[in-house]
């Protein structure tokens, strides 16, 4: 009786370990929506608002690069890693975009700071998650943003902007993405 329990231990040990149950930033003990993740990406969306930038209205850009809404959609019925992993693609490609050429931006340097360290940090914890088995989707999104958006409008504060709105729409899904991952513990 002892050695059955062990072994059913051993393979529940085992077993989430490798799953979604043994992500802390996912699920926590008390299966509520306070998890980690939406904390952090509430702290995320918070510093997003603090760095909208004043542009006026004639001065916008024409936004051409449309939101990958039909990835999203795709990836809302993944397994629950392949959703995973690409919560963490997006956070990753979404601190490179923001990181990269960011003495232009228009923001105040430790609210940029903030945000990234914020991004980062979700990144790096949920990607612990990730088993090495999961897909990864190629995002040329963030690269027509970098060069359709950024580059082409010379760093502009208008273009910052554009940029600001895609991360905290990029942001909403990932914690739509996230909010599907909750399982019963």
């Amino acid at each position: 009786m002892i050695s059955r329990i062990f072994i059913a231990c051993l393979f529940l040990g085992m077993y989430s370990t490798g799953s979604l149950l043994g992500c802390k930033w996912i699920v926590n003990d008390r299966d509520d929506i306070k998890h980690q993740f939406h904390v952090y990406n509430k702290r995320a969306l918070g510093f997003l608002d603090m760095m909208i930038t004043n542009t006026t209205k004639d001065a916008e850009i024409e936004h051409t690069v449309a939101f990958p809404n039909q990835l999203y959609h795709q990836k809302s019925k993944a397994t629950d890693e392949d959703k995973l992993a690409f919560i963490v693609q997006i956070l990753k490609e979404l601190f490179a975009l923001v990181e990269k050429d960011r003495s232009s931006a228009p923001w105040e340097k430790n609210t940029v700071e903030n945000f990234l360290s914020i991004v980062d940090k979700m990144a790096e914890e949920l990607n612990s998650c990730v088993g090495s088995h999961s897909n990864t989707t190629e995002l040329t999104h963030f690269t027509s943003l970098s060069n359709e958006i950024l580059k082409a409008n010379g760093y502009s504060a208008e273009a910052w902007e554009t940029i600001r709105k895609e991360a905290k729409a990029h942001l909403m899904r990932a914690e739509q993405l996230a909010s599907s991952l909750h399982t019963a513990q």
